[in-house]
């Protein structure tokens, strides 16, 4: 996704980065076609931004286009399932005693403990974003957990934890990660980063 997000021999900064990019190829992978005016609203980019963000995955050979719209090519589609074994489920959460923010964006990456040291450096990838606070959870025995403790995070909140059990699925050693914000949008934005950092650095 890095050669995505490098600029073809123009000095101009471009808009759009990454986790932009992840959530292309998810809106992608659910759709047949895609069309700009969709990928505007959903990724939150002008005109200019996503005629870019297009010619950069079809010069990557990740999609193809047609007057529908574009498309994932089967090297996209491969690319996109691959990432999205470790990053499968994503979900809001509802504001509760442990996730206090106005918005709250949920992702989980299957077997990811292994790459937990404290989570600071989840949260310092997320604030990159807009994030106001990210908390990061790990799935043991059945149980939320902060990195290096053993108490259940919802032990007195049990509707917090089964939203989260049914829309992510987790299992033993999978890895949560909680963006905030005042805006969705950035919550969401924000989780995808520190996931695909801590996918990319391990």
């Amino acid at each position: 996704m890095q050669n995505i997000v490098s600029r073809k021999g123009s000095s101009k900064v471009l808009t759009f980065s990454i986790p932009h990019v992840f959530k292309a190829l998810q809106i992608l992978s659910k759709e047949q076609f895609v069309s700009r005016s969709t990928f505007g609203k959903e990724i939150h980019l002008g005109e200019g931004a996503v005629k870019t963000l297009i010619l950069h995955l079809k010069e990557v050979k990740m999609i193809e286009s047609t007057r529908s719209g574009s498309f994932l090519t089967d090297k996209g589609r491969k690319f996109t399932d691959q990432i999205q074994k470790i990053i499968p489920n994503e979900c809001k959460i509802k504001k509760c005693e442990l996730i206090s923010g106005k918005n709250n964006h949920a992702i989980i990456l299957k077997n990811y403990a292994f790459a937990i040291k404290s989570g600071l450096e989840q949260r310092d990838y997320a604030i990159l974003y807009g994030s106001s606070r990210c908390t990061t959870i790990l799935f043991k025995q059945n149980s939320f957990v902060f990195p290096g403790e053993e108490r259940d995070c919802f032990y007195n909140d049990n509707k917090t934890k089964k939203h989260l059990i049914e829309n992510l699925e987790p299992q033993e050693d999978d890895v949560i990660i909680v963006s905030s914000s005042d805006d969705s949008f950035v919550a969401e934005i924000s989780a995808k980063n520190a996931a695909l950092w801590t996918l990319a650095t391990n």
